[in-house]
């Protein structure tokens, strides 16, 4: 084995292209790859397999031999001198032809191998730019645009949620403050009632002049105080407990107009039953019927406002249609508790 090593690490090319199937090039490779430190390195050789090694070995061992056998012949002896064949110049030039050929079917192999390559890289180096100009838009419209829609979508939906976020406790606060004003209508309200029932004790007891007037001022109060939670329940939308408290204004200002035959308390229950009829169908119309007799009873006078209108319409009953002009709705006021 080691004289095979040697015989590796010290053929020429034309000792190693003498066995079948090493090329020239092989073998310049071969010799370029030396030293080997063993056998095996030599298959680290590209086109060198263990088939052409074991080959290449007794080629070799063959040589060996043979150098053996010549080693034993006497020095005295005379050899024969060898038949020296004498090559024909045809056959030269064919050996040159073919060695050319080869040489040329090589370079073309190699030339074909290089071309194959190429092709192979333009394509993958295609493929990967296809990839890129298709694939890149596809995510683009698949994933990355639906996300950024996604994130656009929802912060405009945070600021929806914030407007009506804010709405909602401006609207809560104005609730408070209806529920607390109502609150305080409704305790003046119970007080007042109190206070007109002990007044009627009273009188019943001694007619003062001074206790009726104070009577009436009462009567006047309560009333105030009923039509101005009737208004906060407009506000609320609540119009059967606000058609409730009109009507209890408006009884309760009937029986003061029986007792002291105002005139003026005479407009304003006619207002009254006006808004009590347009409660609950037409709350925007009544609210304006008892904003007129709000200003009327505050006021003491009857003020220049819009009145209603008939407009006579063609039907097929020749009847006429009767259409209220609507008022701008109430401001609320709280009144005063005496």
């Amino acid at each position: 084995m080691s004289d095979f090593l040697t015989f590796l690490n010290t053929a020429d090319t034309a000792t190693l292209t003498q066995t079948q199937g090493i090329t020239p090039v092989l073998a310049e490779s071969i010799i370029a790859a030396r030293p080997f430190n063993s056998v095996d390195d030599c298959l680290k050789v590209k086109g060198m397999g263990k088939t052409l090694l074991a080959r290449l070995q007794s080629a070799a061992e063959a040589q060996g031999n043979e150098s053996e056998n010549r080693a034993m012949i006497p020095v005295d002896v005379e050899a024969p001198p060898a038949f020296i064949e004498k090559s024909h110049p045809a056959q030269e030039n064919a050996k040159k032809e073919d060695s050319f050929l080869s040489r040329l079917g090589r370079a073309f192999v190699n030339f074909l191998r290089a071309l194959v390559r190429l092709i192979l890289l333009v394509l993958l180096i295609g493929g990967v730019g296809a990839g890129f100009y298709y694939g890149l838009p596809y995510l683009q419209r698949t994933f990355i645009a639906p996300v950024e829609q996604n994130t656009s979508q929802i912060g405009r939906l945070e600021s929806e949620i914030f407007v009506l976020q804010t709405q909602l406790n401006e609207m809560n606060t104005r609730v408070d403050t209806l529920e607390k004003s109502i609150e305080a209508h409704t305790l003046s309200i119970k007080k007042l009632e109190e206070m007109q029932a002990a007044l009627e004790t009273e009188m019943r007891a001694s007619n003062d002049q001074i206790l009726v007037d104070l009577k009436h001022e009462v009567m006047m109060t309560r009333a105030l105080d009923m039509l101005a939670r009737a208004r906060l329940y407009l506000a609320q939308s609540n119009f059967g407990l606000a058609k409730a408290d009109v009507q209890s204004a408006r009884d309760l200002l009937a029986r003061l107009q029986a007792e002291t035959n105002d005139e003026l308390l005479m407009q304003v229950i006619g207002r009254l039953d006006l808004a009590l009829g347009n409660l609950p169908d037409f709350p925007v119309v009544a609210s304006g019927d008892l904003e007129i007799a709000w200003q009327v009873m505050i006021s003491g006078e009857n003020p220049i406002t819009a009145t209603p209108t008939f407009i006579s319409t063609s039907t097929p009953a020749g009847a006429e249609t009767f259409t209220p002009t609507p008022l701008p709705p109430p401001t609320i006021e709280p009144t005063a508790t005496p």
